[in-house]
């Protein structure tokens, strides 16, 4: 048993040098618990090895169930935990809404100088901002940059829908979210990051999976949606939707070491992105970044694009990526960009016309 042990502490041990997560190193462990209860049931009774190994398997069957009763009980406690952070916030008095029709204060006048400085941008183009609606799903990899400087910049009304929690794993590349807030649902941390940094824009949080019921009525009440999610069903989702509702979508993904984003807008000549991706991948494919990790930069990369493009198409300043695909090569450094051009068979946007 003692050798069990020892190799357990071991593996923990190498896990902390390496710096991988703490999920990794309970895998680590758990994998060789497992493999030692295996090797009990495989080899016959009184064989050396599993002699050196506590004799029996029972032992370490009720070992390894206590550790996962310890942890799932350590996992509610975080979700029960998530689920009082709104009623605890209901509970202090409410702060009054910022006015976004209402004339700029000496405050923000201040805070966005450097936009309206700028010949593309200037009062005009900050009132734009300001009067803006903007949807982001996910808050996550994309979503954290993006959210955070559409706040900075002054975006009036942010939506941030996602139904995740804050993980450790996430704090690597997840700007927006800290280590005091694991645990808490990824919506609620990021509005209260996003307040913190202006407290003059109004951040909706929306603690939900983005489903098909809810979907339209969602994009309806905003004015450009950015999509900043990990899984391909709710990209194509998105992209449905988006086009139902006429609104206008920045689409970017990420892998590795590379990143790609375009603005998708049927209603004014654009493809959608099924019109790209008329089939989704096959399963294992395209890994996630959980499966085949990513460059804790790249999304800052990626989303902070995002947001730009997101400012241009408010503010009318420059050509945003519609009709257009940019490709990031983070490993090489280069960029690329693509010409893309509509289906008239696409099953989404076929209908449209611009």
């Amino acid at each position: 048993m003692l050798l069990v042990l020892a190799l357990a502490a071991a593996l923990w041990g190498m896990g902390v040098l390496m710096r991988s997560s703490r999920k990794a190193r309970l895998a680590s462990v758990g994998v060789l618990f497992l493999a030692v209860i295996v090797e009990h049931l495989v080899l016959p009774p009184g064989h050396p090895l599993r002699q050196a190994t506590g004799g029996s398997a029972q032992v370490w069957v009720v070992i390894l169930g206590a550790v996962a009763l310890v942890l799932g009980y350590r996992q509610l406690l975080r979700r029960l935990r998530a689920r009082a952070h709104p009623a605890q916030a209901l509970a202090a008095p409410p702060a009054p809404p910022p006015q976004q029709d209402g004339p700029f204060t000496p405050a923000e006048i201040d805070r966005y100088a450097r936009h309206i400085f700028l010949r593309e941008i200037g009062g005009p183009g900050q009132r734009a901002l300001k009067q803006a609606r903007v949807l982001v799903i996910g808050a996550g990899g994309l979503g954290a940059p993006s959210l955070l400087y559409l706040a900075a910049a002054g975006v009036g009304t942010i939506g941030v829908i996602d139904d995740d929690v804050v993980d450790t794993t996430n704090l690597q590349r997840q700007v927006i979210h800290t280590e005091a807030r694991v645990g808490m649902a990824k919506v609620l941390s990021a509005k209260a990051q996003m307040e913190a940094l202006n407290p003059h824009v109004t951040v909706e949080p929306h603690q939900a999976r983005l489903t098909e019921e809810g979907a339209a009525e969602l994009f309806a009440r905003h004015d450009l949606i950015l999509d900043g999610s990990d899984n391909f069903d709710t990209r194509y989702l998105a992209n449905r939707i988006a086009v139902a509702t006429g609104k206008p979508l920045i689409s970017a993904a990420i892998t590795q070491w590379e990143g790609q984003i375009s603005l998708f807008d049927p209603a004014h000549g654009t493809p959608c992105y099924e019109c790209i991706f008329p089939t989704r991948p096959a399963p294992g494919l395209v890994p996630t970044c959980a499966e085949a990790g990513v460059v804790g930069p790249l999304p800052g990369v990626m989303g902070s694009m995002m947001a730009l493009e997101a400012i241009k198409q408010i503010t009318g300043a420059g050509q945003t990526l519609a009709g257009q695909m940019l490709i990031y090569d983070g490993l090489w450094g280069e960029t690329r960009k693509l010409t893309l051009s509509r289906r008239a068979d696409c099953p989404v946007c076929g209908g449209v016309h611009a």
